[in-house]
This record gives structure tokens, C-alpha cells and sequence, in this order.
């Protein structure tokens, strides 16, 4: 089972420190194996906050494990540090997952301008808008993951 699944392994995060920069003594080797990481922790970032839009805000329903139980308020930024022990193929997987259930909210929706079932800090928002809002995300995330490719191996673009 993925680590990112164990509730173990979410508890041993908190005490992780944080760390974002070069480490002293960190060979290139391990740099890019950080970054790589940081790329596995971008796509887990994204599978709960797709899973929230869509079947928490829009239709009304609860997240799902492992996001459930999740330590997101225990541990500063669970999200962005917790997926260095996970395969990248799992976490790809999770969010497909998490993207194929929120197609089915849309497909379910009566129309664009229909409201979510919840309120958010911008109060009950339209499908229109949380569809906008994650295109908007979804892309972020992409340039960030584009920037470490090209630390990797040289590549920019498609």
C-alpha cells in the first residue's frame, strides 16, 4: 500500500521540519530527487482540492479517505510534503480518480450557472465559477511542474 494511504505515515510528518532549499552537502544527484518529489507533492496537492470543489463544495458531499483523516491542520502544508514516499504512478492514479468523479458532478449538474451546495469564503459560488477556479489552479500547478522538468533534464515547452 502507498504510504500516502497510512495514517502512520501522515503522523510522522509533523515532525518533519520544512525545507526548501539546497541542503548543505546535497549532491545534484539528491537535488533532483527532491525536486522529484516536490512534483509528486504537487499532483497529491492537487487530488484533495479537486475531490473538495467538486463532491464537497459543489454537490454537498464529504471528502473520501485518505483525505478524510488527513493531518491538514495538524501538519503546516500536509499537502505539498507528504508524497516523497509514494510512487508517482500511485498519485497519478489517485487523482485521476478524484478527476473522473468530479466529471460525473459536472455531468450531473443541471447547468453552469447552477450553485454549489455549500457556501465558500465567496459565499455559494457557481459550477461556471469552481470550473474556472480549477482551470486557473490546475494550470498553476502545470508551470510549476514544467519548471522542474526543466531543472531536471534541460527541457522546456511541450
Amino acid at each position: 500500500m502507498s504510504p500516502i494511504l497510512t495514517t502512520r505515515h501522515h503522523h510522522s510528518l509533523r515532525s518533519r521540519p520544512r525545507h526548501s532549499g539546497p541542503r548543505s552537502g546535497e549532491t545534484s544527484v539528491l537535488r533532483l530527487a527532491r525536486l522529484a518529489a516536490n512534483l509528486g507533492n504537487g499532483i497529491i496537492q492537487r487530488t484533495p482540492i479537486e475531490e473538495s470543489w467538486f463532491q464537497s463544495v459543489f454537490a454537498g458531499g464529504e471528502l473520501s479517505e485518505p483525505w478524510a483523516s488527513a493531518p491538514f491542520d495538524d501538519y503546516d502544508d500536509w499537502e505539498f510534503n507528504t508524497a516523497s514516499g509514494d510512487r508517482i504512478s500511485d498519485l497519478i492514479e489517485l487523482y485521476e480518480a478524484a478527476c473522473e468523479k468530479s466529471r460525473q458532478v459536472v455531468g450531473g449538474a443541471d447547468s453552469l450557472d447552477q450553485l454549489s451546495a455549500k457556501d465558500t469564503r465567496h459565499g455559494r459560488v457557481s459550477l461556471r465559477w469552481i470550473l474556472i477556479h480549477m482551470i486557473e489552479e490546475t494550470a498553476r500547478h502545470a508551470g510549476h511542474a514544467d519548471l522542474i522538468r526543466e531543472r531536471i533534464d534541460g527541457s522546456t515547452g511541450i
